[in-house]
């Protein structure tokens, strides 16, 4: 059966919603993640952490404020990705929809310890009866809140991707490379993240599945996002 054109543009809006919204959310996480959190953050040393975000409290503010636009495209793609899948499997794209908005909320949940941090060390609650010692342990305990509430968000996301991974695999127009991928990415975000929060003392381990599903993980996100930017939509589906 042919797609109508209504549906096919609705289609084609949808996919490039997805990976507009898909492209801004990677330069983001690439921001917030990798460039900011990663360089203000100094595992095992309170004091230095808590300096670096005190002195570079502007830069800390830009971290927030890159994990809210992500939180943001992820609630768009959601949506989004619901509207493309749904003419291949209705039931599905709407749990894969479901599953990505639930990691929203977890990870709504997860920056919320970013601004206590933020309202910590710009001295805006009443400190008096901390001591810089207990300020440092206060600090790093959100931090490690943020990260550990975080992780828990990814596995979900990871049961996110397999769905629509699936459902993927099912269209006659995704590419089945891109499919394949976004499966073995959410098998990586599954089993890495159940090990972060349950066997977080197997660095090793974590390590090396870190080192198997990074380029999965990185390719069929972003191979996924540039696929719907430049032909999701454009091609004739049949069912």
């Amino acid at each position: 059966m042919v797609t109508s054109g209504k549906v096919l543009s609705d289609l084609r809006k949808s996919a490039l919603t997805a990976g507009i919204s898909l492209i801004i959310m990677a330069l983001a996480a690439f921001f917030s993640y990798g460039y900011v959190h990663e360089s203000l953050m100094l595992q095992g040393d309170a004091s230095a952490t808590l300096q670096n975000i005190i002195s570079q409290n502007m830069l800390f503010k830009a971290e927030i404020f890159g994990w809210i636009i992500i939180l943001i495209c992820d609630i768009v793609v959601a949506w989004s990705f619901y509207i493309f899948l749904k003419p291949i499997n209705r039931n599905l794209s709407l749990l894969g929809a479901w599953l990505r908005l639930t990691y929203a909320t977890i990870l709504g949940i997860a920056i919320m310890n970013l601004i206590f941090v933020l309202l910590l060390s710009n001295n805006t609650v009443d400190l008096s009866l901390l001591t810089t010692e207990q300020l440092q342990v206060q600090v790093m305990l959100y931090l490690k809140a943020f990260d550990s509430i975080w992780s828990i968000g990814l596995i979900v996301f990871g049961g996110h991707l397999l769905i629509v991974g699936w459902v993927a695999l099912k269209s006659d127009s995704v590419p089945k490379l891109i499919s394949i991928l976004l499966l073995i990415a959410s098998i990586g975000y599954i089993v890495i993240h159940l090990y972060n929060t349950f066997r977080p003392q197997d660095h090793g381990i974590i390590t090396i599945l870190e080192f198997v599903f990074t380029v999965p993980m990185i390719l069929g996100e972003l191979g996924f996002g540039l696929w719907l930017l430049f032909r999701g939509g454009k091609v004739t589906a049949k069912a």
